[in-house]
């Protein structure tokens, strides 16, 4: 396995930049924010000569991207038209994939659509906005990974299993975050288990758990959970890296660095050498 980078901290960090230190502090990954006009890449404009000089670069750190991240939008958006857009901008990460030789492009599950529940959104617009994009991609050789980050209509498991229901293409699927599951009580190394096919790509975030202003405030209020990086919280990383081995699971694990108490660089190196002695 990979120990790679989620680039979002780096906002004020070129590309370039983020993979020179990538490659001179031991990652092997990068995670690239994407999207159109923002992100690290901007998938609207980007080009085949900046995908073989990007190329060039990564080889000479001796890095890869892992996948591209189109997150900064609402997939599940209640404007038709941004939701066209949404769909395009999608493609357009396929398109900058595949110039980019990378296999997977992340994305999240949408809000719930207003006066819909979560079930009702994946039934009746999830259900209609992923085939076409699903399609586009398996065309291209690309899988779409969504993250189970709780606000969106990924929030348990029964979420996931409803979506994969209704779009059951094989190159639609997860990038895995246990840091999602574990403050809800649910199992996320069942739910390794249970949806092994569906794991393209993983999000390395623990999440601090405290038990006393959880027995103060209740599971109702927040303030009693915050996410940090891995080693700091609540996840047992050796059993869960042993649970992606175990399902054949060798690609990155990602740290998304969400822990306000460390710096963009310091937390990502405590990061790598705490998951290091697992891989």
């Amino acid at each position: 396995m990979d120990i790679g980078i989620h680039t979002g901290p780096f906002r004020d960090k070129t590309l370039d930049e983020i993979i020179k230190f990538a490659g001179d502090n031991g990652f092997g990954a990068l995670e690239v924010m994407a999207g159109a006009g923002s992100g690290h890449i901007d998938v609207a404009v980007f080009s085949e000569q900046e995908a073989a000089r990007i190329k060039d670069l990564l080889q000479q750190h001796g890095i890869r991207i892992s996948s591209l991240g189109v997150y900064a939008q609402n997939n599940a958006d209640p404007d038709p038209d941004k939701r066209r857009r949404a769909a395009d901008t999608l493609k357009q990460g396929i398109d900058a994939a595949v110039l980019l030789g990378v296999d997977v492009v992340c994305t999240l599950g949408g809000m719930p659509v207003p006066g819909k529940t979560k079930f009702e959104t994946i039934e009746q617009d999830l259900a209609e906005f992923f085939p076409p994009v699903c399609d586009y991609a398996a065309r291209h050789g690309v899988k779409i990974a969504l993250e189970n980050w709780f606000a969106t209509n990924l929030q348990g498991l029964e979420h996931w299993q409803r979506l994969f229901d209704v779009v059951p293409h094989e190159n639609f699927g997860l990038n895995f975050d246990p840091s999602h599951l574990i403050w809800q009580g649910i199992d996320y190394l069942a739910a390794v288990d249970h949806f092994a096919d569906r794991i393209f790509h993983t999000h390395a975030k623990d999440t601090e758990i405290r038990r006393d202003r959880l027995r103060w405030l209740g599971s109702l209020e927040d303030g009693w959970w915050r996410y940090v990086i891995p080693g700091f919280g609540a996840i047992s990383w050796g059993e869960y890296i042993c649970a992606l081995r175990r399902i054949g699971y060798d690609g990155v694990l990602s740290i998304e660095h969400e822990d306000s108490t460390f710096s963009a660089e310091e937390g990502f190196i405590a990061a790598r050498k705490f998951l290091q002695q697992f891989v």
